[in-house]
């Protein structure tokens, strides 16, 4: 997997790169500094994953990743920080980044890159249990008119809490590619991008 990490301490990016480079699953094309940077080297080598922080001179994570999605709407960028403030997550969210997780939680990375660049979305688990709370509903919104059945609108919840296609193959006693085929519809009747923007959306409009 080619991935780009953009993270304003030189030392953690250099420590990053030779653990995962060392797993023998990853290759770092480059590094940068700041969002700026991540900018051009997004441009310059089109990574499966962009890893990076969001507080950063010059040009913040967020500044960056709302840029590369304006030209790369399916760009996989994953946030990797040490802050777990709600105002970073929910425009991670609605930019629509494909992961947030902490830099804490650093044994959970690989699989997190993984995840992100097979297409799937990931937030660790203290982002997953706040999304009720940081996320303000709007006017209850009427899924039978977008034609959402019953049985879309019960993984649509699922998706909500967290449940990958796998979990929700298993509660539903369905195969993992009719849960995919579900969500493709699910994602088309609601003109939504990904999975994340589906779990953000249902807390919007519960």
């Amino acid at each position: 997997m080619k991935i780009i990490i953009a993270d304003d301490d030189h030392l953690v990016s250099l420590s990053l790169k030779t653990i995962l480079e060392a797993t023998g699953e990853i290759q770092v094309l480059a590094l940068g500094k700041n969002g700026q940077e991540a900018v051009t080297l997004y441009e310059k080598y089109k990574p499966q994953v962009l890893l990076m922080d969001i507080r950063m001179d010059v040009m913040t994570g967020l500044e960056a990743a709302e840029q590369i999605l304006a030209q790369d709407p399916k760009a996989n960028i994953l946030f990797l920080t040490t802050f777990l403030d709600d105002e970073y997550i929910v425009r991670a969210l609605h930019l629509g980044a494909k992961g947030y997780i902490l830099k804490q939680n650093f044994e959970s990375l690989l699989p997190a890159l993984k995840a992100v660049a097979s297409g799937q979305s990931v937030f660790g688990n203290e982002i997953v249990t706040r999304l009720p709370d940081f996320l303000s509903p709007s006017s209850h919104f009427d899924y039978a008119k977008k034609g959402i059945t019953e049985r879309e609108f019960y993984i649509i919840e699922l998706v909500a809490e967290g449940l990958s296609n796998r979990e929700i193959a298993g509660q539903l006693y369905l195969s993992e590619g009719t849960v995919r085929n579900y969500l493709s519809s699910i994602l088309e009747k609601l003109e939504l991008r990904d999975r994340t923007q589906l779990a953000v959306f249902y807390y919007q409009n519960r």
